[in-house]
């Protein structure tokens, strides 16, 4: 795509034909799944009185989980269709969303100054970002962190894009949730497998955790099974 306002439109249409219902979009798993478990791999070397920003949140279903492990959580995305979604589902108020370009630098920084250092959560965010717009997407973690805040980020592999080829060789082609990523031009796994621990190190992020993990989706392969996508996980801290 390489054009900052056609992957802005992208992601607003995405989310405008998406409905509120839990789950429709492919990448809507349930805390259980996705927050709970990644939570237990932060919390060890994480402040859970600081706020935590949950980066490229959607439609908030693990922002409004993270809210209960630490004071204060925020949902930020590109998209304001996101936001709006998120805002609906958040009916008890327990968190906050607003909508963030996580490439403009102002912004972020704007965010950084009002909340102080803070927690990140961010899943699967820098594979699907333009390629130029990487670095910037892993600077706006270090820039939140600040020096107190640590970050949980996973990314998918390259070997995802293995899976979604064989999600799509059923006798109807792509299951409906991924055929609609790909009609709004979206580009899952998009990176290459060393890209991701390159750029966090290239934006001063310093790894004190990392492993394999899946990435469960809402949607299944032609045999019946759940789509997992391979992924990498980091815990980190700037410095």
């Amino acid at each position: 795509m390489n054009d900052p306002q056609r992957y802005r439109e992208a992601w607003e249409g995405y989310w405008e034909a998406t409905s509120d219902a839990p789950g429709e979009a492919i990448w809507d798993s349930d805390p259980s799944l996705s927050a709970i478990p990644h939570s237990e791999l932060l919390l060890p070397y994480a402040d859970a009185s600081l706020p935590v920003v949950d980066l490229g949140c959607g439609n908030g279903t693990q922002t409004r989980y993270l809210a209960t492990r630490f004071a204060h959580a925020i949902g930020v995305d590109l998209s304001h269709a996101a936001i709006g979604h998120a805002r609906r589902a958040d009916t008890g108020g327990v968190a906050e969303f607003a909508q963030l370009d996580l490439t403009d630098g102002d912004a972020v920084r704007a965010l950084h100054e009002r909340i102080g250092d803070a927690n990140v959560y961010m899943r699967a965010v820098i594979h699907q970002s333009e390629p130029e717009a990487r670095p910037a997407v892993a600077a706006a973690v270090a820039t939140l962190l600040g020096a107190r805040g640590r970050a949980f980020v996973a990314e998918l592999t390259p070997a995802s894009k293995d899976v979604l080829r064989l999600a799509a060789q059923g006798p109807d082609g792509p299951p409906k949730k991924l055929r609609r990523v790909y009609e709004h031009g979206l580009k899952p796994a998009d990176a290459a497998e060393e890209e991701v621990p390159d750029l966090l190190r290239a934006a001063g992020l310093t790894t004190l955790d990392s492993g394999d993990t899946a990435l469960p989706q809402t949607e299944q392969l032609p045999d019946g099974t759940r789509i997992d996508l391979p992924a990498r996980w980091f815990v980190l801290a700037v410095g």
